[in-house]
């Protein structure tokens, strides 16, 4: 969903369909309106959220899924090698099948109707009760849908037991894996204001505090070149890192030079895997993200500008709270610029934020998740932790109390959000065996152990 009203009629269509599919496997199935936004100028309703279930024995574990129909906006100028609303085998006979969407996330979404239908078609009950949220605003930041989750707290999402969302991917190409943790983010500015216009730097320099230069040494004094926080009170926050999760991170089957592929060389801060990983799923991590209000054209101009943002994001790891952790950043950053001495204004603002999350990796639903990848990929899975965020799972954790299971499909070269997005036609087909699978292992799970 991008901001343009001519998508809108895209998305609400994929919601029909949704419907539609749903009903005819069986389920019930209803569409919710969860408010309006503004497109173009215009006042719309935001894309529907669909709600399903199936089932409804008491002696059954009742399980929730959650998916999004919403996908990146796509061109074919862009850089695609195919139409990228039109699902495209690869013509070189890779197995790769591109297409907007098709990893993120309506390739899992397809998984869980390919199940239903399967059953459907073999007149076989399913173990588990099932219920199914599908919204079509996840790449917008869910909009409202944190309010239709606290409306139907104990309406429709009343009696689940566990939940599990199939929107993220492996950590490599080879090894599937369950995720169990993701980072949250703290976006801040720092603005630094003087006087009441740009200046001639022929005219004024040497003569005023100039805003851009109180900037550049406040974001200098953020972030070492080794990556280390700088700020006091930050890295004493973090929790400390137990001997399961430990062995965790030492069991991902993970190399180097996987990082070095992704990133295109060799500029890791550590050359060890497990510092590696643990930098990226399991530690904070400070970025300075870019200035605005300062002169970035070709060419050369010699201004000095009159104010200045400086943006740089905090990655959030479980005891780092979005308060907790602004309140040791505008401290010090409004110290540091004490220390300048400059007659400049600064002010250090939290622009937005999110919460870390992380779920209990020996609960019954990974464990059965475990057992099914077992059964299907004939490989034990790694446990990993996100560096990004999925708002939408601290959304669902906080207001339902469930414990959720991020179990990916896709693998980690799909593209998602990328030109030519992909998913293999063996994760489509073993991915939606392993969400069947999942099924079945959970309804056998013992609660209690």
């Amino acid at each position: 969903m991008s901001g343009n009203i001519s998508y809108v009629d895209d998305c609400e269509n994929m919601a029909k369909f949704l419907l539609k599919q749903l009903r005819e496997l069986g389920a019930t199935a209803e569409s919710r309106p969860i408010g309006t936004h503004t497109l173009d100028g215009k006042e719309v309703p935001l894309p529907p959220v669909i709600i399903s279930s199936i089932g409804n024995d008491p002696k059954k574990k009742t399980l929730l899924i959650y998916g999004h129909y919403d996908v990146q906006p796509a061109l074919k100028e862009d850089g695609w090698l195919y139409e990228p609303f039109e699902l495209t085998p690869d013509p070189k006979g890779t197995g790769k099948l591109y297409g907007r969407g098709s990893t993120d996330d309506k390739g899992p979404v397809m998984g869980w109707l390919n199940v239903l239908e399967a059953h459907k078609n073999l007149g076989i009950e399913l173990p588990v009760n099932m219920k199914m949220c599908f919204e079509g605003m996840e790449e917008s930041g869910s909009e409202n849908l944190d309010k239709f989750i606290e409306s139907e707290k104990d309406g429709f999402f009343a009696g689940a037991d566990c939940m599990c969302i199939s929107d993220n991917y492996w950590l490599d190409t080879k090894t599937p894996c369950l995720t169990y943790g993701l980072r949250g983010i703290n976006y801040y500015e720092i603005r630094i204001s003087g006087p009441d216009r740009d200046l001639h730097s022929g005219v004024f320099g040497g003569t005023v505090h100039e805003p851009m230069t109180d900037l550049i040494l406040l974001m200098s004094k953020l972030v070492s070149p080794e990556g280390q926080i700088l700020i006091p009170g930050v890295k004493e926050m973090i929790a400390p890192v137990t001997e399961d999760e430990q062995k965790k991170f030492e069991a991902i089957h993970f190399e180097m030079s996987d990082i070095h592929s992704a990133v295109g060389g060799d500029v890791t801060l550590s050359n060890d895997t497990v510092k590696t990983l643990m930098g990226r799923m399991r530690n904070p991590s400070l970025s300075l993200h870019g200035i605005e209000g300062a002169f970035s054209a070709v060419g050369s101009k010699t201004v000095i500008p009159c104010s200045v943002k400086g943006k740089f994001s905090i990655r959030l790891v479980p005891n780092l709270t979005i308060k907790g952790v602004t309140e040791h950043v505008v401290k010090y950053v409004n110290e540091e610029f004490k220390k300048i001495g400059s007659k400049n204004r600064c002010e250090c603002v939290l622009t937005h934020g999110g919460e870390p999350w992380i779920a209990d990796p020996n609960h019954y639903s990974y464990r059965a998740a475990h057992k099914a990848t077992e059964a299907v990929y004939g490989q034990t899975p790694d446990y990993t932790r996100e560096g990004g965020s999925i708002p939408v799972t601290l959304d669902f954790a906080n207001i339902l109390g469930l414990n959720i299971l991020l179990l990916p499909v896709g693998r980690g070269d799909d593209g998602a959000h990328s030109t030519n997005e992909k998913i293999d036609t063996d994760n489509y087909i073993r991915g939606t065996k392993l969400l069947g699978t999942y099924m079945y292992e959970l309804a056998a799970a013992d609660k209690s152990s």
